[in-house]
């Protein structure tokens, strides 16, 4: 085959499909204007953010970031299963990965479960709201990321299962960047 007829191999350097690339800066260009949104609400009633940064459960917010890294480890060897013609092996890394990914979800609904006990929700402040908006919008993005490992499990070729694992890495990025922001920054 040519160029011509694989367009995709013009990006050379990028693992997985390009497509995937320009889906992943669409979505930190999301994540990014929630978290300028968190900022500059921050600055405008910094005591009011503290107190209410305070009552999150960072233990769960550090369990959490330990289990995304994890999964995304995962899902880097499956890659490099995958790469050495060990199929069965890629696969069960994606499983574990998936796997984990549905262990972030179980201990971010019980984070979400204590909070919303505890009165806050969505309508509880400037805090809370942006809270459960850019948390939210990120578990929405570990179910998507899910059923895009179990995909590329099922068409399981490098360069789809590069290219879950980009997406996958994805999450564990912007976690990497929530987890600090909405729980550890003072």
């Amino acid at each position: 085959m040519t160029d011509a007829t694989v367009p995709h191999r013009k990006t050379e350097g990028l693992p997985g499909n390009p497509m995937m690339w320009l889906l992943i800066a669409a979505e930190l260009m999301v994540f990014g204007g929630g978290l300028l949104a968190y900022a500059g609400s921050r600055a405008l009633d910094p005591h009011g953010f503290l107190a209410a940064q305070d009552q999150l459960d960072r233990l769960a917010g550090t369990i959490n970031t330990a289990v995304l890294l994890t999964s995304g480890l995962f899902a880097a060897l499956a890659v490099t299963a995958r790469e050495a013609g060990r199929r069965l092996r890629a696969r069960l890394w994606l499983a574990a990965a998936g796997l984990l990914g549905v262990v972030f979800l179980i201990v971010k609904a019980h984070e979400y479960a204590t909070e919303i006990a505890a009165g806050h929700d969505l309508d509880s402040g400037g805090f809370f709201t942006l809270y459960f908006l850019i948390t939210g919008f990120h578990a929405v993005h570990v179910i998507f990321g899910i059923a895009i490992l179990a995909l590329v499990a099922w068409f399981d070729d490098v360069e789809h299962i590069e290219t879950g694992a980009a997406f996958w890495h994805m999450v564990d990025l912007v976690w990497v960047v929530v987890f600090p922001t909405l729980y550890l920054l003072r």
